[in-house]
C-alpha cells in the first residue's frame, strides 16, 4: 500500500494528518507493506548514507507541502519554469536508525520512504498547466496509492484512490480561502481519474454525489477511526497535571478545541457562552486561522468596552496531542458547535476520553456523536445558550452523556476501520479489469 506525506510533513498536526497517522496505523494492522511518499527536499546528488539525515533535517523545517522547496538553484528554477510534463521519479531513502528520531517530527507506520522535493507543489504547477495529474514512479509499486487528500498527482502502476474529507470550499464558500475554481476542477479531475473515492462519512459521500456525475460505486465511506489514547490517568494524576500545566481544576471547565475560523463557529460559540452568564470558565484551544479576529470580536469588545464574563474566556494555542488529551479528559465538557465537518474527530476523540460533548446537529456530526452527545442548531445562539446552561447545571446529564461517548466511540474503534479497509481493498484488487492502472 502506498501514502502520501502531504500533510505529514506540516508542522502542526491537522485533522488530515492525523488521519493520515491512523491510517498508516490501519494498514499496519492489516499486515500491508507501506510505501510513504513525501514532498520533503533531498538533493539527488547527496551520498546515500546521507540521505537520511538530510530527510530529517529537512523535515524539522516543517514547510508546507504546498511550498516550493526552500532552496531553488538555477537548474531546479529552470526546470520549474519550463515545467516538463515527464513522470517523475522521487528519491528514496533508507531509514537505517542511525538518526536518533525521538523528539523528531513524528512519522507513520511505513517500510520503503520515498521524496521529491516540492512534488506537491509541483502537482499543482502541473495541473494547472497540462489539466492532468502529473506522475511519479516507484520502483516495485504497492498495489493500491492512498492519497489522503484531493492531490494532482498519480502513481503509475497503482491503483489511485484519493481520499475527499469534505466539500466545505463548495458547499460554504463562505467559511474558506481556497480558490473555487481550481478546487472545483481539481475534485472533479480526481473523481474522473481516480480509481476510486474514499470519504469518511455519508454526510461526505452525498455532497459528492450531489455536486458531481460520479457512479455511487466508485465512492466508498470507510469513516476514519480514534486512535487509542493510551493509559488512563487516575484523578489525582490527571488534577495534578490540569493544575501544573493549566492552572485548571478537573470538570471546572468548557473546552472548544479547534482553529479558531468561521466554519467552527467560534464567534456563536463566544455569545451564548456570555449570554448563558455562566461563572465556568471556557477554554478556547486551537491556532488563530482566517477571519480569527471577526470570531473573537466580543472578546476585544467595541470602543474598550467588553462584556461581562469575558475575563472567563480563555486562550490556548495549539497544542500536541497529549496534553490536548489532557484538557479533554478534564473538561467539564468539549463544545463543538462547527457550521461544518466532513467526520468531526475532535468530538469523537472527547467522547473516547469519556468527555460529555455537546456538538452541532450539521453535516457529518449526528452521524459520529449519534445520541451520545446534546445536539445544537448551530445558528441558534438561543438554543446554544439554553444547552450550555443544561451541561453547566446538570450532573446526571453530563455522566450519562460521559458513559454513552465511550460507548458510542467503540463504533469507530481501529478494529472497526480496518474492517471497512479490508472489505474495499478486496473489492477493488478483486476487479477482473485493471486497465486504469496505466491510464
Amino acid at each position: 500500500m502506498g501514502l502520501d506525506g502531504f500533510n505529514l510533513a506540516l508542522s502542526r498536526g491537522t485533522g488530515v494528518a492525523t488521519y493520515g497517522h491512523a491510517l498508516s496505523q490501519a494498514l499496519r494492522g492489516l499486515g500491508r507493506s507501506i510505501d510513504v511518499v513525501y514532498g520533503v527536499d533531498v538533493p539527488r546528488t547527496a551520498p546515500e548514507s546521507l540521505r537520511e539525515t538530510l530527510f530529517f533535517a529537512r523535515l524539522a523545517e516543517r514547510r508546507s507541502a504546498s511550498e516550493p522547496p526552500a532552496k531553488t538553484t538555477l537548474r531546479r528554477a529552470m526546470r520549474q519554469l519550463f515545467l516538463s510534463p515527464s513522470v517523475r521519479e522521487p528519491l528514496e531513502v533508507a531509514v537505517t536508525g542511525r538518526v536518533v528520531r525521538e523528539g523528531a517530527a513524528r512519522m507513520p507506520a511505513f517500510d520503503r520512504l520515498f521524496t521529491l522535493g516540492g512534488l506537491f507543489h509541483l502537482g499543482a504547477r502541473h495541473f494547472r498547466r497540462y489539466g492532468r495529474f502529473m506522475t511519479v514512479r516507484l520502483p516495485d509499486p504497492p498495489a493500491i496509492m492512498h492519497w489522503t487528500y484531493p492531490l494532482p498527482v498519480r502513481l503509475e502502476g497503482a491503483l489511485n484512490l484519493y481520499t475527499v474529507h469534505d466539500l466545505v470550499p463548495l458547499r460554504l464558500p463562505f467559511t474558506t480561502l481556497d480558490d473555487k475554481v481550481y478546487h472545483h476542477r481539481l475534485l472533479s479531475q480526481c473523481l474522473a481519474a481516480g480509481d476510486h473515492i474514499v470519504t469518511v462519512s455519508e454526510a461526505s459521500r452525498r455532497d459528492i454525489l450531489d455536486f458531481f456525475p460520479i457512479d455511487p460505486d466508485r465512492v466508498t465511506n470507510t469513516y476514519q477511526a480514534v486512535m487509542p489514547s493510551g493509559a488512563e490517568p487516575d484523578e489525582d494524576t490527571l488534577a495534578t497535571h490540569l493544575r501544573a500545566l493549566f492552572d485548571l481544576r478537573p470538570q471546572g471547565y468548557f473546552l472548544f478545541v479547534g482553529a479558531i475560523e468561521p466554519k467552527k463557529n467560534v464567534g456563536r460559540l463566544i455569545e451564548a457562552y456570555l449570554a448563558a452568564e455562566l461563572q465556568t470558565p471556557l477554554v478556547l484551544a486551537g491556532p488563530s486561522a482566517w477571519l480569527a479576529e471577526d470570531e473573537l470580536r466580543l472578546l476585544a469588545g467595541a470602543h474598550g468596552a467588553r462584556p461581562p464574563g469575558v475575563e472567563r474566556i480563555r486562550r490556548i494555542d495549539y497544542l500536541p496531542a497529549g496534553q490536548l488529551r489532557t484538557l479533554m479528559r478534564g473538561a467539564r465538557a468539549v463544545l463543538f458547535p462547527s457550521l461544518y465537518e466532513g467526520f468531526g474527530l475532535p468530538a469523537l476523540e472527547a467522547m473516547s476520553l469519556g468527555a460529555p460533548v455537546m456538538a452541532s446537529n450539521a453535516a457529518a456530526l449526528p452521524e459520529v456523536v449519534g445520541q451520545a452527545g446534546l445536539a445544537v442548531d448551530p445558528y441558534d445562539v438561543a438554543a446554544m445558550t439554553q444547552a450550555l446552561r443544561r451541561m453547566d447545571g446538570d450532573e446526571a446529564l453530563r455522566a450519562r452523556l460521559s458513559a454513552a461517548g465511550r460507548e458510542r466511540a467503540k463504533s469507530f474503534s481501529m478494529t472497526a476501520y480496518q474492517n471497512r479497509l479490508a472489505s474495499l481493498h478486496a473489492r477493488l484488487l478483486g476487479a477482473p479489469d485493471l486497465s486504469r492502472r496505466e491510464a
